[in-house]
C-alpha cells in the first residue's frame, strides 16, 4: 500500500502538450520576479499555442476524477472559483496559471461530459493516477484507474474521433526496492513520449517531481521523528532524496529524447527546487509554516479529511478550511493551496528554473 501511495505521488510529473499554430507542440510538469532569459531566447518570437493537452494527477486534474466518481465537496474551490470545481485545492492549480499565462480557457476535463469545450485542448489528468499501472481500485486506496498508459489512449481516441468528426462536418523509506519501481516508472514515462511525438508533439516542456518528504500528510503519523530523518524544515530527508533521484534519472532521459525525438522542442523545468525554495522560505515569503495545513482537522493521531466529517472523542468534527487560505502552502496535506500554486507557477514561467533557459512563451522553438 505505501509503495503505491509513493507511485501516485512520484506521478506529479506534470505532461502539458500544447499545440501551436504552426506546428504541434507538447508540454510536460516561482514568483522571484526576476526573468533569466538568456539573448537568445530573448530574440525568439513568442509562440501562438492554440491548445493545450495535459497529462498527470490530482496536481493537474481539473475535473476527471470528479466526473468519473464521486464529486469533490466544498470547500475545495471557494478562493477563486466558490464552489468546488473538480480541483484539489482552494482554488487554481498551476496548469489553470499555465493557460492563463499563455491566453487560453483553463481546460476542461476529457472525462466530463457536461459545461466542456475542447476547442483549445482537453486535459486527461486524474487524481490517483500513476505512471504504471496498478492491481488496487480507487475504492481501496484512491489509485485511479487512468494511469498514464490509459491517458494516452485516451488522447489517441481523442485525436482521432476529432479527426472523424471533423471529416464529417461536426464540429522511514526502503530506497532499493523504490529506486527499482522509480525505474519502471521511468521507463513507463520514456515509453510514452515518443507516442505522442508520433501523434505529432513537438514542444515538450517537461516538470520533474517535487520534494514529496515536504508534504504535511508525511507527518501525520510521525509527530517525534528520529533524530537526522528530517531537514530543518521537518521534511523527511529519506523521501526527499529519492525523489531527486527520480529527478535525476528523469532529466538523463530527457537528454535521451533530445536524440531520439530530432525534430522535437524539449525544455526540462526543476519544480523540485522552486516548491523547496517556497518552503524553506515560507516566513519571509508571509507564508504560514509549511508543514500547516489549511483545510481538514488534523490533531495528534485524530484526522478528519478536507470536506469531510469525522468522529473526535465522541464528537463530530467538520474538516473546514482555514479563514485564509491565501497565506498556507499546503491546502489539505496533500496538495498545495492556489496561493502556493501561482508562486510555483510564476517562477516556472520565464526560463529562471529550465534547461534550456526559455520561457514558456517561447517553448516551441528548438534549442
Amino acid at each position: 500500500m505505501y509503495t503505491q501511495r509513493v507511485s501516485s505521488i512520484l506521478n506529479k510529473i506534470i505532461l502539458k502538450m500544447l499545440i501551436s499554430r504552426r506546428s504541434s507542440a507538447f508540454l510536460v510538469g516561482w514568483v522571484l520576479f526576476f526573468w533569466v532569459i538568456s539573448a537568445r531566447s530573448a530574440a525568439l518570437p513568442p509562440c501562438q499555442f492554440a491548445a493545450i493537452y495535459n497529462f498527470g494527477d490530482s496536481n493537474s486534474d481539473t475535473g476527471g476524477i470528479s466526473a468519473a466518481f464521486e464529486p469533490i465537496r466544498a470547500p475545495y474551490g471557494e478562493a477563486f472559483f466558490h464552489k468546488p470545481a473538480g480541483r484539489d485545492s482552494d482554488g487554481r492549480l498551476i496548469i489553470d496559471f499555465i493557460a492563463e499565462q499563455l491566453g487560453l480557457p483553463y481546460l476542461s476535463a476529457y472525462l466530463n461530459s457536461l459545461g466542456v469545450n475542447f476547442r483549445h485542448g482537453a486535459n486527461f489528468a486524474t487524481g490517483g493516477s500513476t505512471i504504471r499501472r496498478q492491481n488496487e481500485t480507487i475504492f481501496e486506496y484512491g489509485i485511479s484507474p487512468f494511469s498514464l498508459d490509459m491517458q494516452i489512449v485516451q488522447f489517441n481516441q481523442f485525436k482521432a474521433r476529432t479527426a472523424e468528426i471533423y471529416r464529417d462536418g461536426y464540429l522511514s523509506v526502503y530506497l532499493s526496492p523504490m529506486l527499482q519501481l522509480l525505474a519502471l516508472d521511468l521507463h513507463a514515462f520514456l515509453l510514452s513520449l515518443p507516442n505522442i511525438y508520433g501523434q505529432g508533439g513537438r514542444a515538450f516542456w517537461i516538470h520533474n517531481t517535487g520534494p514529496i518528504g515536504c508534504l504535511p500528510v508525511n507527518r501525520f503519523y510521525i509527530l517525534n521523528p528520529a533524530p537526522g530523518t528530517v531537514d530543518d524544515y521537518g521534511c523527511i530527508k529519506a523521501q526527499n532524496e529519492m525523489a531527486m533521484e527520480f529527478n535525476k534519472q528523469l532529466k538523463d532521459i530527457v537528454v535521451k529524447l533530445r536524440t531520439e525525438l530530432p525534430e522535437a522542442a524539449i525544455t526540462h523545468v526543476d519544480v523540485y527546487t522552486a516548491k523547496y525554495k517556497l518552503i524553506s522560505n515560507s516566513k519571509n515569503l508571509g507564508f504560514a509554516d509549511p508543514l500547516k495545513v489549511c483545510c481538514g482537522f488534523h490533531h495528534d493521531y485524530d484526522h478528519v479529511w478536507c470536506g469531510n466529517k469525522g468522529m473526535v472523542n465522541k464528537t463530530e468534527v467538520y474538516g473546514a478550511s482555514c479563514e485564509d487560505p491565501s497565506v498556507f502552502i499546503s491546502w489539505d496535506g496533500v496538495h498545495y493551496s492556489q496561493a502556493a500554486n501561482q508562486w510555483v507557477a510564476n517562477h516556472n514561467f520565464y526560463g529562471s528554473l529550465t534547461d534550456p533557459p526559455i520561457p514558456i512563451t517561447q517553448a516551441c522553438h528548438k534549442q
